[in-house]
């Protein structure tokens, strides 16, 4: 490991005490292909055998290499080849018999959570695929650790209207079923363009088709440490500094994530996967992207300004991590989850940050609409016009977008929704009252951009 040096790291570890600099995730993301056959009983049985089997010293290896290292690790994780796959070949289909399958696995191996209960649709359904769907409602209520996403849109494909017009309905459902909870269902289940394969962050993460047998994905996160770097430069220093300071600053999270991926893949015999860059910020205070563009010299997150800072934040984060390792993955960028990030919450609470102002930071930045707080009584049609919009965006600019939005029950405009931990809480944003459903019923699929035939 002579390609890592020795004083960066030790500068990154004493980040760690003030900034918040830590692993947000190790995620073991492994195949099940191996395990279908066309009993669900005996696939289930396998699922579960293989999980165990791979996952069974991932916590306690972690554990071990956090207190070697000192280095905080939030989170271990599970992904998985998605669902519908798996559980297709049965001679009859019983998803969330599967879901409780996985949530009892991860509860054995003692993980946060398992991702993968769901399917990639961006061009139609299968019997399959659609029989997912529609078990997730029912699945996301009755597990704890399971985590769900639905990619219905891509860049080569296009839009799969049909599909982002289920799962309108199908977020909807899944909130109503969590109501007790403020709709927590819906904050485990995400809708993508473009995802992808390798990525360790949840509610997305799941294992591609083409990836290998087996590895492990890192998330690092830092928004603390960046910005810190940035209050340290004069107000005055141009944009240029203020990029250069956040690139240097992303080679030492980098540097530091890979050291503790490849010696925890290591010790559990698996390959190394990717390193994912992306600043994953936590309800707690000075861990805010919200906080480093605000240092950049915005007063509020959302003012004019704010899209602009976030590009510049998003492509030093990327550029700065690719000269620190070869194996970058996943999403790698800056998030922008409206209930984890203590800086989002306190600009939308005064009217700074509004829906459309989130949607246009999409165009930017790692994901989309994540983590977002709408009343309860939105229509289904207007959440799949939502999905519409941002995979819009992400098929036209061949990049990664998503929508978390949770419905919350019983709750308005004014009301928030409480869920805890890294979940946070969120104020509940308004929405447009113009209907969109004609237009979303229409179904069919939008064609990709002629940019796909780039052959």
């Amino acid at each position: 490991m002579e390609f890592f040096n020795a004083k960066s790291i030790l500068e990154t570890i004493e980040m760690i005490k003030v900034h918040h600099l830590d692993i947000r995730t190790v995620t073991l993301a492994l195949s099940l292909r191996d395990c279908i056959t066309e009993d669900i009983k005996k696939t289930g049985d396998k699922v579960y055998n293989k999980i165990i089997k791979y996952a069974k010293n991932l916590k306690t290896y972690a554990k071990d290499l956090e207190n070697e290292y000192s280095i905080p690790i939030v989170n271990t994780r599970i992904a998985v080849t998605p669902m519908s796959i798996i559980g297709e070949s049965a001679d009859e289909y019983d998803y969330v018999y599967l879901a409780k399958i996985l949530d009892k696995a991860a509860h054995e191996v003692d993980v946060d959570f398992i991702g993968g209960f769901g399917a990639l649709v961006e061009k139609g359904c299968t019997r399959g695929d659609r029989a997912l769907i529609e078990s997730i409602p029912q699945a996301l209520s009755e597990t704890n650790r399971i985590c769900s996403s639905v990619n219905v849109a891509s860049s080569k494909a296009g839009i799969n209207m049909n599909a982002v017009l289920l799962m309108g309905k199908i977020i909807k459902q899944t909130a109503n079923l969590t109501a007790s909870q403020d709709g927590i269902g819906a904050a485990k289940l995400v809708v993508f363009c473009n995802t992808p394969g390798d990525n360790p962050f949840m509610a997305g993460a799941f294992h591609g088709y083409s990836e290998p047998e087996c590895a492990l994905n890192i998330g690092v996160s830092g928004p603390g440490v960046v910005l810190a770097a940035i209050k340290s430069l004069p107000k005055d220093a141009d944009l240029g500094i203020v990029a250069n300071k956040i690139k240097t600053i992303a080679f030492k999270i980098t540097t530091t994530g890979e050291l503790i991926g490849r010696e925890l893949a290591n010790r559990l015999g698996i390959p190394f996967g990717v390193i994912d860059l992306s600043l994953a910020p936590t309800p707690a205070i000075g861990d805010s992207v919200a906080g480093i563009l605000e240092a950049m010299g915005l007063e509020r997150t959302g003012t004019h300004g704010t899209t602009a800072a976030l590009a510049m934040l998003n492509d030093a984060v990327k550029k700065g991590g690719i000269m620190a390792s070869s194996y970058v993955g996943g999403l790698s960028g800056a998030f922008i989850p409206v209930s984890e990030d203590a800086g989002m919450i306190e600009a939308a609470q005064c009217g700074a940050l509004t829906f459309d102002k989130l949607e246009a930071m999409t165009c930017v930045c790692s994901v989309g609409l994540d983590m977002i707080a709408i009343p309860g009584n939105t229509p289904e049609s207007t959440i799949s016009a939502m999905i519409a919009d941002e995979m819009a965006i992400g098929m036209i600019n061949k990049k990664t977008t998503a929508v978390r939005v949770i419905p919350v029950p019983g709750k308005g405009v004014g009301d928030r929704a409480y869920y805890g931990g890294l979940l946070g809480e969120a104020p509940i944003l308004d929405v447009h009252k113009f209907d969109s459903s004609v237009f979303v019923n229409r179904g069919g699929r939008i064609p990709a951009p002629i940019h796909s035939l780039n052959n």
